[in-house]
């Protein structure tokens, strides 16, 4: 029997089986997908991608409109000479990664502009944090490329690296010894698609993932599915109780209060950086380390088909003027 099944986009279904309020669906494209209404909500399992009966799991999952080809566009020169984590990253542990996250919301929230958006998004921070000034490599190697205040990015060599090349310390920091004490040998230099660094983030990473990171830093360059998970779980968490996560800020899920619209925070992209990067990125004005993560997120949505021009005004966009959550200080290291 065929019919026409609304979960926020359209698609044709074979219903296979209806039981004590649940239906299990089979999609054209042979995905099966539960339904079942629970305290008078529809909520949705679609297998692998996005398990648990969750009503961001009815619309939806990433893999139906992000695929290895995009993929693949967005990260085209990370396993050329030039890069330094050849053959570490690919698709397969993006979307496994995302998998764990998908029933939370993330890349499954609203409809699927925004979806599209967020991954750019998410993706954008990626590119940015593992690309390549393109003053060590040769211009002419590079098709894609973009300027801003002087210093060239390139924006097709993200996924460039999955650590740092050469760790000027080994970011022990003893002021939270009784927290998050050091491993005896462990360096906790910048690793990941957007790296950690310190060894108390590695220990709140590591709590929220439930792998032991404090101890062992290094999972994070040796497996790519893991490295994938701690971004996204920086993406999803927000850094102190009381403040919105990177998702709730661009999916608009944050409601400013009156303290946030006079710092100049508002939900979109540019909250997204005051969250992950503080003072490192924003309230410093129109500066390259803000403007290269932009540069990537505006070429991922041309790529992926959604157009810069949905990326927002210039408030929403950037973080230059903003207050910044959690001003930063100097490390007792």
């Amino acid at each position: 029997m065929a019919v026409n099944f609304n979960m926020g986009f359209a698609i044709s279904v074979i219903i296979i089986a209806a039981a004590a309020g649940v239906w299990v669906v089979a999609a054209q494209s042979s995905k099966e997908i539960i339904v079942k209404t629970v305290r008078g909500q529809k909520v949705c399992d679609q297998g692998w991608e996005c398990k648990g009966l969750s009503k961001f799991c009815c619309n939806q999952t990433i893999s139906d409109f992000f695929q290895t080809y995009q993929f693949e566009n967005l990260f085209a020169k990370r396993n050329t000479p030039v890069a330094h984590a050849v053959g570490f990253w690919d698709y397969k542990s993006f979307i496994t990664a995302a998998a764990t996250y998908q029933p939370l919301g993330f890349g499954t929230t609203g409809g699927k502009l925004t979806q599209m958006k967020e991954v750019a998004a998410f993706l954008g921070h990626v590119g940015a944090k593992t690309t390549y000034p393109t003053s060590k490599i040769h211009l002419d190697d590079i098709s894609d490329r973009w300027l801003w205040g002087g210093n060239r990015w390139t924006t097709g060599m993200g996924l460039c690296y999955n650590k740092e090349m050469s760790p000027s310390q080994d970011y022990c920091d003893e002021y939270y010894k009784y927290d998050y004490p050091c491993a005896p040998g462990a360096q906790y230099y910048g690793r990941g698609a957007i790296p950690i660094y310190w060894n108390y983030n590695y220990g709140a990473v590591g709590e929220g993932l439930k792998e032991d990171l404090l101890n062992h830093p290094e999972y994070i360059e040796q497996n790519a599915t893991l490295a994938f998970q701690a971004a996204m779980w920086r993406w999803m968490t927000p850094v102190k109780k009381g403040q919105p996560s990177a998702h709730d800020a661009f999916v608009g899920n944050w409601k400013p209060t009156k303290n946030d619209t006079l710092a100049k925070r508002f939900p979109g992209f540019g909250t997204t950086m005051n969250i992950l990067y503080g003072d490192n990125v924003c309230g410093q004005g129109d500066v390259d380390s803000m403007n290269v993560i932009i540069s990537h997120y505006q070429y991922y949505l041309d790529l992926m088909g959604v157009g810069r021009e949905e990326a927002g005004p210039h408030e929403v966009l950037t973080c230059g003027e903003q207050v910044v959550f959690n001003p930063s200080f100097k490390s007792s290291s």
